[in-house]
This record gives C-alpha cells, sequence and structure tokens, in this order.
C-alpha cells in the first residue's frame, strides 16, 4: 500500500502522477502556502502541522516533497501516508516498520516522514513517542498535520522533550493580503506591508487603489480563504454546491470523531449566527438552545474554536488591558466563507455585510495579537493587549471614532470608503491589504 501514496520512488519525474501536485499543477488558480517557508527541515526535528481540513495541508505537504525532490533529495528518503486510511496506532506503526525495512533495504539513512491529518489516528501519539524514544527517528524530520483537536486532547503535550528543532505552525484560509496575491499578483506588488499596528497610516497610500481593493474585498466576503472555495470564486463568479457539500461533510466528520451531537452543535452554531456580533454569556445561549448547562455550550463552542470556525474575544478591562472572563464574549467565525457555509447548513438567512466585515477584521488581528473587546454605553469592537482599538464603520459618511478610555488611547476607524488622517479613519481593505498575517 505505502507505494501507492509515493509514486516518486519510482523516480523523481513521478511526483506528477500523485494526484493533489498533478491537481495543484494543472489549477489556473494556485500559490505557495507561505507556511511553507517556516518548517524545519533540519533532523532531528518533529513538526506539526495545524489547520482545519481543506485548507490545503496535503497540498502543503506535497510542495514540500516537490521542493525537496527539487533539491536533490533521494526519492526513496521521502515517505508520504494519509492516515486517515489507517484506524489506530499499531496500523500506523505497521506502515512505519515497512517503510523503515525499505529503506534499510536502499540504504537510506535519514528520512523524511510526511504523516497526513495524523488527528484521525487512535492515539496516534503512542508511536510516535515509541519510536522517538528508541532512537529510531534520530536522523528524521517528521511532518504531522491534523486540527487543534490534538490539543483538546492533550496529544501534542505528550511530546516534552521530544520535539527536536520542530516548530507549531498554524495554516489558516488566505487572510485578504494573501488573496490580493492570488487574484491580483500585480497589484499586490504594490502594497506596503504593516507588522505592527503602529504602522497603519503607511495603508493611505494605497488610496488610488480603492476601488479595485474594493472590488477584491467584495469577491473576497464571498469566498474566504479556502482554497476550493477561492477557486469556484476566481473562476465561476460564485462558491460551488460540491464545495458547500464538502466543507459541510468536514464539520460533521469531526463531530463524529469528537463524540459530539451534530443536532446540538446546529443549534448552537445558529444561536451564534443570530447575534453576531454581539457580546453574548454562555447562559444565554445555553437557555436559547436548551441544552441545560453553560458547560455544554463551552464545550461545543472551544471545539469549533479548536477546528478554526470560531474565534471568541473576551472583554477587556480598559484600566488593565486584561480580559475578564466572566463578562460576555464577542463570537465571530474565522473566515467569511464560514458564514455562508454554517448559514446554509441552519437553513437560516446569513448576517448582513457589516456584521461579516466586522468578523474579518477581528479574525486577521486575532492571528496577529491578542485581542479583545470593550463596550460600555460606548464600544470598541476589537482592542489589542498593546492598546490599540480598532472600530468598523461598514457604511457610507463614517464619521471616525473619538472614544479614548483608560488605557485604550488610540482608535482606529475602519470605513467603507471614508478616510481622514486626524482622527485615523481607513478604508478596512486598505488595512487588511496591508496587514501582514
Amino acid at each position: 500500500m505505502i507505494e501507492q501514496f509515493n509514486p516518486w520512488w519510482k523516480g523523481k519525474e513521478f511526483i506528477g502522477e500523485d494526484e493533489d501536485y498533478g491537481k495543484w499543477k494543472e489549477s489556473k488558480v494556485r500559490w505557495i502556502p507561505e507556511t511553507i517557508e517556516k518548517i524545519s527541515l533540519e533532523p532531528f526535528s518533529l513538526n506539526f502541522i495545524f489547520g482545519p481540513r481543506q485548507v490545503g495541508k496535503t497540498t502543503l505537504l506535497k510542495l514540500i516533497i516537490k521542493n525537496l525532490l527539487d533539491t536533490g533529495v533521494d526519492p526513496k528518503a521521502i515517505f508520504y501516508v494519509r492516515c486517515d486510511y489507517l484506524s489506530d496506532y499499531k496500523e500506523l506503526m505497521e506502515v512505519l516498520d515497512e517503510y523503515m525495512e525499505l529503506r534499510r533495504i536502499e540504504g537510506v539513512e535519514g528520512s523524511y516522514f510526511l504523516l497526513d491529518e495524523i488527528t484521525f489516528l487512535r492515539e496516534w501519539f503512542r508511536a510516535i513517542k515509541l519510536y522517538i524514544d528508541m532512537g529510531r527517528f534520530k536522523r528524521d524530520v517528521l511532518i504531522l498535520t491534523g486540527s487543534l483537536s490534538m490539543y483538546l486532547k492533550g496529544e501534542v503535550e505528550t511530546f516534552p522533550g521530544r520535539r527536536g528543532g520542530g516548530r507549531d505552525l498554524i495554516m489558516y484560509p488566505l487572510s485578504f493580503r494573501e488573496f490580493v496575491k492570488v487574484a491580483a499578483p500585480e497589484l499586490y506588488s504594490r502594497i506596503p506591508k504593516i507588522k505592527a499596528a503602529t504602522e497603519i497610516e503607511k495603508c493611505l497610500k494605497l488610496i488610488s487603489w480603492k476601488e479595485e481593493l474594493y472590488d477584491l474585498f467584495v469577491l473576497y466576503l464571498k469566498s474566504g480563504g479556502f482554497p476550493r472555495a477561492v477557486k469556484d470564486v476566481l473562476e465561476k463568479g460564485k462558491v460551488s454546491e460540491e464545495t458547500y457539500d464538502t466543507y459541510l461533510s468536514w464539520i460533521r466528520g469531526d463531530l463524529i470523531r469528537l463524540g459530539k451531537s451534530e443536532g446540538i452543535a446546529k443549534r448552537i452554531i445558529k444561536a451564534i449566527l443570530e447575534k453576531v456580533p454581539s457580546p453574548v454569556a454562555w447562559n444565554t445561549i445555553a437557555k436559547e438552545v436548551e441544552v441545560g448547562s453553560h458547560k455544554t455550550v463551552f464545550s461545543y463552542v472551544e471545539f469549533f474554536e479548536k477546528s478554526f470556525v470560531l474565534e471568541v474575544l473576551q472583554y477587556f478591562n480598559p484600566n488593565t488591558l486584561k480580559p475578564e472572563f466572566k463578562k460576555e464574549k464577542k463570537i465571530h467565525f474565522i473566515d467569511p466563507f464560514l458564514y455562508s457555509l454554517f448559514s446554509r447548513w441552519c437553513l437560516i438567512e446569513g448576517p448582513s455585510e457589516d456584521k461579516i466585515v466586522e468578523s474579518v477584521v477581528a479574525s486577521h488581528l486575532a492571528r496577529k495579537y491578542e485581542v479583545g473587546y470593550w463596550r460600555n454605553g460606548s464600544e470598541i469592537d476589537v482592542v489589542t493587549k498593546e492598546g490599540i482599538g480598532f472600530e468598523v464603520k461598514w457604511r457610507k459618511n463614517a464619521k471616525p471614532s473619538r472614544v479614548k478610555v483608560g488605557k485604550i488611547r488610540n482608535v482606529v476607524t475602519l470605513s467603507k470608503e471614508d478616510f481622514s488622517t486626524d482622527p485615523l479613519m481607513i478604508p478596512v481593505y486598505l488595512f487588511l491589504a496591508c496587514l501582514d498575517v
């Protein structure tokens, strides 16, 4: 079986026979994920790449393999396996042993092990931990992909002192900046990069490209950053039914694997969709969906958070810039595509565009900063630990926010089209196009 997963063993040119690499190569809309540059390929290292299903982790692994082959690595030193074809750690040990015997015969001393969607395997960590402790991976690089359910179940924590130079990397759906790079590479080359919130005024340099970036942002609100949805929108103008079905299958599958009820999950998601982006308490949702306990709501929201579906913002005390966990939370979806996906699932009309735009801003900033919100009569939609606030006003004739409270002395207004320098107000899509996430 393992030969089927590794066609390059016949020769490096046979990478073209790999279905995933072939689809990427033939696609009119394709890109190389930036995560590829951050992975440790020096032995020994145990790398984890986390991310939602269907975000492109498998394609990333195949591009890593292509790069290794292009740099002269022995094809038989590269071992890939799809773990959703295996059932538990015992079967994983069997395929590892089969490959290790093959490499012994071939005289391969160090290998690259790419174990895809290892989350599917019961007690997968037992095999990896045992082989590390036995020294069987001491000359090797391991790259394991999965969802953050590995953290939910405490599986990654079983490797203290056993990681070598390995890293934990998160592969998100495309940010708006990355989407522009794919959809309009020439325009992307003109966009400045801001790495800190203090550099926001640089975004005003893009005012002359406002119309083009607005049009791209409207497309992004349809597609989000999930690869199949991006390709659908850029090639056909809308997300296909097949793509919606694919992503809903991912959600249902993960719910089943972690012993969650699809019915309860759907009711909780429906309640969140209807309240976005207003602050809400676990008890409020529990009463509305009649699940009996706020603990049940918390466990489902935590599942969706660790599955890269939801982003939960805590209330920040403006005087300390620390979260107050007993206060109501703001719950956002991490990608605009998920709003249409889950609205279909729950058979309801999705939130209005202005609410989705606020979520896009919150989820982008959450990739880079620890963020929360503040509300007390007035409101600041997103607050960073550094004391910078962001207020989203997705409407015409927006006025800049002048709110200052506690340590939050600098609030940037993100508008639909208006801009000013004092107080600072810029169109949201100019800011997100520059934000390096």
